[in-house]
């Protein structure tokens, strides 16, 4: 997978979410699981304080699966 099908093909999870299912999206699309994408932005949000404003700027900007 290219790099530009990932941002492309990029959604937010339908079935693996938790608050807003970014971390999901992203455990899908990349090789990386979801869990670890939830300790890096809770690792963020702790050490930095910049995890909460990128997940919660993903949470918005990120579109949903489309219905089929």
């Amino acid at each position: 997978m290219t790099q530009d099908d990932w941002l492309h093909n990029f959604t937010k999870s339908e079935t693996d979410r938790w608050i807003g299912g970014v971390c999901g999206g992203l455990g899908e699309h990349t090789p990386v699981p979801s869990w670890i994408w939830r300790l890096l932005f809770t690792l963020l949000v702790l050490c930095f304080g910049t995890g909460f404003l990128i997940y919660i700027l993903l949470w918005i900007f990120v579109p949903r699966k489309a219905k089929t």
